[in-house]
Formats: C-alpha cells, sequence, structure tokens
C-alpha cells in the first residue's frame, strides 16, 4: 500500500530565473526569440548555472529541514518554469550541481505557470515575471515580483524575512483612507479601530504557515527563522497592528514602526534575506540594501 507523503508546514514556489542568473539567457531571447534561446540552452546544458537573487534564500529555507524524515521534510521549494523540459535540463543540472534539494518542477513551454500553485500548495511564487506575479495575487495566492540579479553577499546563517503591513499582512484598508482623506484621517481612523482586527492580506496564509514552522524552534536566537514587521505607521496607527497580529496568534520578532522614513537603511540593520512591500517607492529603497519583493496589490498598485 503506497504511503501518501506528509505535506510541509510551508512550500515555496520559485521560477528558474529567481533561483539562478539566466539574464543573459533572457536577453538573448527578447533579442531573437524561442528558437535563440531553446538552442543556447541545449548547447550549454552542462555548462552550471550562478546563484540568482534567491538562491541563498532557497538554500536557507531547504536547511530547515535538517533533523527531518526525508518523507516529511519542513519545507518545500518548487520550481515553476515557463521553459520546455527539454531547455530545462540545464536548470535541473545546476540544481543537482548545487546540491539543493529541489525534486518537484514544472515546464510549461510559455505557458502560465502560476495555475499550478494551488495543486502544489505553495504559500509563496517568487517570480522575475511581473504577469504572473499579478496573476498569482488575484487568485489567492501570495506572490512577489523580484528583480533578476546575482546572488548577495552571505551575511549570517539566520533566515531573516521582512514584511510590509498594509497591503502585504494585512489588507490595504488603511492605505485607501489615507490616499482619501490624510495622513490625520487615517490617525483618526486608527484610532477611533484600534481594538478592531484588521483583515487579513494576501501575505497573511504565507506569514501564518512561517509562524507554524518557526514555532518548532525555541525563540530568540536559537531559532534558525527571524521575522520583522517593517511599516511607514508610527504612534498612534501602531496598536492596531499590535492587536492584531495578537488577534492572530502570530508572532513577529521585531516590529519596526518607522513614520515614512526610507526602510532601506533599516532592513540593513536587520540583515533581510528578503522583504516585501507593495510600494515600488519602498521597494527602490529596500533594493539598495536587500533583495526585495514587490508585491502588486492594494490601492497603491491600481491602474485607475
Amino acid at each position: 500500500m503506497a504511503v501518501t507523503p506528509a505535506v510541509p508546514i510551508l512550500t515555496i514556489a520559485i521560477s528558474s530565473r529567481a533561483l539562478f542568473d539566466l539574464e543573459d539567457s533572457h536577453a538573448l531571447f527578447e533579442a531573437q526569440g524561442i528558437d535563440a534561446f531553446a538552442e543556447h540552452q541545449r548547447s550549454r546544458e552542462d555548462d552550471i548555472l550562478e546563484p540568482g537573487i534567491a538562491f541563498p534564500l532557497v538554500r536557507k529555507l531547504l536547511s530547515l529541514n535538517e533533523g527531518a524524515p526525508p518523507e516529511a521534510p519542513r519545507v518545500e521549494v518548487i520550481l515553476l518554469s515557463r521553459n520546455s523540459s527539454d531547455t530545462g535540463l540545464r536548470v535541473f543540472n545546476s540544481i543537482q550541481y548545487h546540491d539543493l534539494a529541489i525534486s518537484r518542477a514544472t515546464f510549461t513551454s510559455g505557458a502560465p505557470t502560476w495555475p499550478y500553485l494551488r495543486p502544489f500548495g505553495a504559500q509563496l511564487f517568487l517570480s522575475a515575471n511581473p504577469e504572473s506575479v499579478r496573476r498569482a495575487l488575484e487568485n489567492g495566492a501570495a506572490a512577489a515580483t523580484i528583480l533578476p540579479a546575482k546572488a548577495p553577499a552571505h551575511r549570517h546563517d539566520q533566515l531573516r524575512i521582512a514584511f510590509d503591513g498594509d497591503a502585504v499582512i494585512f489588507d490595504d484598508e488603511g492605505e485607501r483612507v489615507s490616499r482619501q482623506g490624510g495622513v490625520e484621517a487615517f490617525h483618526r481612523h486608527e484610532r477611533e479601530r484600534a481594538r478592531e482586527p484588521l483583515s487579513g492580506g494576501p501575505f497573511r496564509g504565507f506569514l501564518d504557515a512561517l509562524h507554524r514552522l518557526q514555532a518548532l524552534y525555541p525563540p530568540g536566537d536559537a531559532s534558525p527563522i527571524r521575522t520583522a514587521l517593517v511599516t511607514a505607521r508610527s504612534a498612534p496607527a501602531h496598536e492596531r497592528v499590535i492587536r492584531t497580529l495578537r488577534e492572530w496568534g502570530v508572532r513577529l520578532d521585531e516590529a519596526l514602526f518607522l513614520g515614512g522614513r526610507p526602510k532601506g537603511p533599516f532592513l540593513d540593520v536587520f540583515g533581510a534575506d528578503i522583504f516585501f512591500d507593495d510600494s515600488l517607492h519602498n521597494i527602490d529603497s529596500a533594493r539598495q540594501h536587500v533583495t526585495a519583493g514587490h508585491v502588486p496589490h492594494g490601492i497603491s498598485n491600481s491602474e485607475n
């Protein structure tokens, strides 16, 4: 009788351009088309790809499986690629060379990859394709666009993940009030509703899964995971955030209420492996210091 594998606590889906440095190949695709790209990949399928911007994050995530039974990993990383299985052979050769425990993948030959997030049970999707990320968010998955680049330098062994609040962890109610009535209206709105929990945003499910994973370890420096909320909110708008996280039963190790200060320098001090924010302005600040994922959700990303 077949044994059904245990479902990991956390499942991350990632595109090949986020995992590896494929920018030369992508530039060739943009300039000369799919046939030139395919020939380029096949002729170099034994040439190992260099780590991409999300490679250190993936390695740290997979390291959390140390000590777990092989049939019941805590974390799984799945590759979702728009390559064909033929041209994707170079990607899998590189995965094996770098000793990444990634065994599940989908190669779609140019078709969208996001529909496979649900059957894989992925709580997060990281991609260099903004349209794929938007469609994933529209269909209820946490997703972020990351700008392809070479892997950043190693800073520490602990996995550190930072989140913006409104329109990422929470819904964009506060941002809508602020845009319509200004900062004073926003603070008044939050004071009046300080004891009313905020609704969850697109990353609430991922945050819940990350919290369950973190709960397997002792708190503090001994934990291999550290999390932070890095928000433009300030007092008195802080109270509703704190009470909401308490209501959800979610632990964040650090909370930075910056009152509009640029986020990049603070993320640098925290040492984030990745930071998620809905604002491109904040992403531009963050990217000068850490890997950042743009979450194209909420009123700040509205086309109207």
